[in-house]
């Protein structure tokens, strides 16, 4: 194949990739008029107030203060009142000697008594106070210690949700970032090879040069889309984690390639909105101690395992109180009215009614209900047991993970840090390289060269700065102190 004919392929090829260009968004960052921008602090505001997951949370919270409520009526008084009306549409009758009843009936004869009346009632009102019942004062305790375990659950339950979001949310600025990046290169490219298309057409450079750069541009074109693919699966799932529909239009806010690390206030306002909102709980250079003991004691789980212990050392105390009587104070009060004929109240004269009082102590007292007890409290005790091993366990898990996620930390700034002078090193080579090429002293290759380590660079620091924002989130949660209330983010640039 001669010269003319690549050249001609290389026309055809890229007016294909023109025609390609001409319908891809030239921002990485979505532009869509009806699209919802939502920047970090809002996103975790709206999904901590539309969590399916906390939702399911409250509702066990809820259940429990049902059951502490219940827990209360063990210790008042019990006080429940009755009431019946009975007709006798058939009266029982008994038959005795009619003796009884005639001196001069025959001996032997028989009469019949009817039994009762046509129409009966009865009321009556009983009451019983517990004056001594371990069991009824223990069980409240272990109520209250249960409500306190539900309220860490949907505590640690928030700041997982945080969390998540807040990983989903950079998730989305690292996949915007690879949009922009390729784009970027998209156009380099294109200026490049206006530049070599002229210097062919003046005899200065080949039809060779020309065609590297048209398919260097063309390979570039599903990787774009690639990317834009994968942006918008992970706009999808930020919806999920906020409690969205995954399918409304959103944008988010914020720039990794501009964030700054080492100077605050060196950022844009949305750039600041977003660190201010990144996991500032911990600084960097807290002393590894102070991390560990905060830790140790507001971190969700570890706390979820020690209310645990307390509600299973409730529960022991519960079955031991099994041993022990109770006392209690019981009253009655009844009125029973008996009439013949058609139904009047409560009959309708004081000799058709009778009433009945009375009060007193009630005792029990467990002497032998086989061995169930005893095996109760020892089920009980193996669990206490079994959650303190998890406690040891989980503590020094926790502990490691502290340590791991603070280098992760220290480990992502640093190379943030050095990333961006390689970017500005990049930027400078690639200016240089497009120079000499320009000016006939360098070659094709140099610029390619220089253009792809740009690239490179750009795309490292957009990553060590994901990775140090996705570390401080993890270092949050791992400490404990993710805040986890709706309302509780606030920016400067919130929308």
């Amino acid at each position: 194949m001669n010269s003319k004919q690549l050249a001609r392929r290389g026309s055809a090829l890229l007016g294909t990739v023109v025609s390609l260009l001409a319908g891809l968004p030239l921002h990485g960052q979505v532009e869509t008029p009806e699209a919802e921008v939502y920047s970090l602090s809002r996103a975790l505001n709206v999904a901590l107030a539309n969590s399916q997951t906390i939702k399911d949370a409250e509702m066990d919270l809820q259940r429990a203060h049902q059951q502490v409520r219940e827990a209360w009526s063990s210790v008042l008084p019990d006080i429940r009142g009755t009431a019946s009306y009975t007709r006798n549409v058939l009266q029982q009758e008994f038959f005795l000697p009619a003796r009884f009843f005639d001196p001069t009936a025959p001996a032997g004869e028989l009469a019949a008594v009817k039994v009762g009346s046509d129409n009966t009632w009865q009321a009556g009102l009983s009451a019983s106070q517990p004056l001594f019942e371990y069991t009824a004062f223990v069980g409240l305790g272990a109520a209250g210690r249960f409500k306190a375990l539900q309220e860490e659950r949907v505590r640690g339950t928030a700041q997982d949700v945080v969390t998540a979001v807040r990983i989903a949310y950079f998730n989305v600025l690292l996949a915007e970032e690879s949009v922009r990046l390729i784009e970027n290169s998209i156009e380099r490219i294109r200026r490049t090879l206006n530049e070599t298309q002229a210097l062919n057409r003046a005899g200065m450079a080949s039809d060779y040069d020309v065609l590297l750069l048209e398919v260097q541009l063309s390979n570039l074109v599903p990787n774009l889309r690639r990317a834009e693919f994968d942006r918008a699966a992970r706009l999808r799932a930020l919806q999920v984690e906020m409690g969205l529909y995954p399918d409304g239009l959103i944008a988010v806010e914020g720039n990794l390639d501009e964030v700054d690390l080492a100077d605050f206030d060196q950022n844009s306002a949305a750039n600041a909105a977003l660190l201010s909102v990144s996991g500032v709980g911990v600084p960097d250079d807290v002393d590894l101690v102070e991390v560990r003991r905060l830790a140790l004691d507001q971190r969700s789980d570890v706390r979820q395992i020690r209310s645990n212990i307390l509600l299973e050392e409730a529960n022991l105390q519960a079955q031991k109180a099994e041993y022990y009587p109770s006392l209690s104070i019981v009253g009655n009060y009844s009125i029973t009215a008996q009439q013949d004929g058609s139904p009047v109240f409560f009959g309708s004269s004081e000799n058709q009614r009778t009433t009945l009082g009375t009060a007193g102590l009630a005792i029990s007292l467990p002497i032998f209900t086989g061995f169930s007890r005893d095996a109760r409290v020892q089920q009980v005790r193996a669990n206490i047991r079994q959650n303190e091993y998890r406690l040891e366990r989980l503590e020094n898990q926790a502990l490691s993970e502290l340590r791991t996620l603070m280098d992760n930390v220290n480990e992502a700034r640093q190379r943030a840090a050095s990333q961006k002078q390689a970017v500005a090193q990049a930027q400078r080579g690639f200016e240089i390289a497009s120079a000499e090429y320009n000016a006939g002293i360098g070659s094709r290759l140099q610029t390619s060269e220089a253009e792809l380590a740009l690239r490179e660079s750009e795309f490292n620091y957009a990553q060590a700065v994901y990775d140090y924002l996705v570390a401080r989130a993890q270092l949050e949660l791992a400490v404990g102190l993710v805040p986890e209330e709706a309302g509780s983010f606030s920016a400067r640039s919130d929308r």
